[in-house]
């Protein structure tokens, strides 16, 4: 066979080879295939993001969490520790993660700056662990006094912040004060009355005065107006008095501090006899 002849021969056959024009069957297969996948993600993606299937017994509500507890990236090993005024619910519902959900896209650095957003924590750690445990570790805020404000209270920690979820029924025991600009002012206030704790267990209540000053109320009704400077000395100089002349426990009404090196006290305004006794009629009889 000529050469001329031989190649013809072979290229006819190269190109023989070539696969047909146009895709293939399977080519268009999973093109298709594809294409349905995004449209049903998409219309799937809709209806979650629009709340049409988290509706209160809906059987859709649980299918991302089956899904990823089949793969092994479900929330089925959640440990919390650091609650103390807190429910564990309060914290997930936070985080917007539940038992045995699924943890697929979780970001632990986003779920700790949401747990610190919250009034009540002061510091977080968030650890994902794979593929499905989650270590939680909260420090809350501490309660330190109750807060009232246009006929509101708040419980507050030392600085002041207030802490909407706790309920201050439950922690009546602690220092209620009052006034614009108490919540701030209280923790020095209460470190003035540690330094006289006979004096402080008498203390029921403080209210705050022109955000300059406070006034005290005790328990047996006594009102204190302590002075708008050196109101630590006042203090000191109050329960010397109270060491000296019990003069807490002496039904005085009120306390005076206000002036320097000088103590008004206010006695209760004595009652008449006649007040007593106008209205009181004898009879006798023979």
């Amino acid at each position: 066979m000529k050469p001329a002849q031989e190649i013809r021969r072979r290229a006819f056959q190269f190109f023989r080879r070539l696969p047909p024009k146009g895709p293939s069957f399977r080519t268009r297969f999973i093109a298709r295939a594809g294409a349905c996948t995004l449209l049903f993600g998409s219309i799937l993606h809709g209806l979650v993001i629009g709340g049409h299937l988290d509706y209160d017994g809906s059987p859709w509500r649980k299918l991302p969490g089956q899904i990823a507890s089949s793969l092994g990236f479900a929330a089925d090993d959640i440990r919390i520790t650091g609650l103390v005024h807190q429910e564990p619910e309060t914290l997930l519902n936070a985080l917007g993660v539940q038992p045995g959900g699924s943890l697929v896209g979780f970001d632990a650095a986003r779920a700790r700056a949401l747990l610190e957003n919250l009034d009540w924590v002061a510091s977080a750690r968030v650890m994902r662990k794979y593929p499905n445990r989650l270590d939680i570790v909260v420090s809350e805020r501490q309660p330190f006094a109750i807060w009232q404000r246009d006929g509101a209270h708040y419980v507050i920690d030392q600085t002041g912040t207030a802490m909407s979820t706790l309920d201050p029924r439950r922690l009546a025991s602690l220092l209620l004060v009052t006034g614009e600009g108490a919540h701030r002012a209280a923790a020095e206030l209460v470190g003035q009355l540690d330094q006289v704790p006979k004096v402080k267990r008498h203390v029921t209540a403080a209210a705050r005065v022109g955000e300059r000053r406070w006034t005290l109320y005790l328990d047996n009704g006594m009102t204190v107006a302590l002075p708008e400077k050196d109101p630590a000395k006042a203090l000191e100089a109050l329960a010397q008095l109270d060491r000296s002349q019990k003069i807490l426990s002496k039904g005085v009404k009120s306390i005076d501090l206000r002036l320097p090196n000088e103590m008004i006290v206010e006695l209760p305004e004595a009652v008449a006899p006649e007040k007593d006794i106008k209205n009181f009629k004898v009879s006798q009889q023979q």
